[in-house]
C-alpha cells in the first residue's frame, strides 16, 4: 500500500467531514463550513492518500519565524499504527525547521503523550530545566 503525502489546501468539504467524523471530531463536523474554512485559513496542510482517498491530515498555523502551532493530526482508524500520523508530522516539522517554537495541544492519553515525546516534544508541566507556562482559553466550554 502506497501512502501518497501532499500539501493541499482546497480539499473538498465531503472528504473532509469523513476524515474528521472517522476519528470522532465532533467539534469540528457539527459545522461544516467552519471546518472548511479552518482548513483554507492554515499555513500549511499536509495530506496523505491511498488510492486517492484522503486518509490522513497535519494542518499548522505559523509566522514562519518564531512559532509554528501544530493544529491538527489525524489519520482514518483504518490507517493507524502504519506510520502515517508519524510521516506527517515529520513532513510538517521539517517544513518548519527554522521555526524555533513549536507548540500543539492534544488528549492526555498515554499513547498520545508517547507519540509526541517520541517526535522531540516536551510537556511543558514536566520540564526542569526552563521554567514555562501554557495557557488555554476555550470559548462555550467551562475550564476547572
Amino acid at each position: 500500500m502506497e501512502f501518497i503525502y501532499q500539501e493541499e489546501s482546497e480539499i473538498p468539504g465531503s472528504e473532509l467531514l469523513a476524515l474528521y467524523e472517522s476519528v470522532g471530531w465532533t467539534a469540528y463536523t457539527s459545522d461544516h463550513e467552519r471546518l472548511v474554512q479552518a482548513i483554507k485559513n492554515s499555513s500549511y496542510v499536509l495530506t496523505a492518500r491511498v488510492n486517492s482517498q484522503l486518509i490522513g491530515l497535519a494542518r499548522t498555523l505559523s509566522d514562519d519565524v518564531s512559532i509554528m502551532y501544530l493544529q491538527d493530526v489525524l489519520v482514518s482508524p483504518l490507517y493507524q499504527r502504519k506510520g502515517v500520523g508519524r510521516a506527517l508530522l515529520e513532513r510538517c516539522l521539517s517544513r518548519f525547521e527554522h521555526v524555533r517554537q513549536k507548540v500543539l495541544l492534544t488528549d492526555n492519553r498515554p499513547e498520545q503523550k508517547a507519540f509526541y515525546h517520541s517526535l522531540g516534544f516536551h510537556n511543558v508541566g514536566e520540564l526542569e530545566n526552563i521554567e514555562l507556562n501554557a495557557f488555554v482559553r476555550y470559548e462555550g466550554i467551562e475550564l476547572s
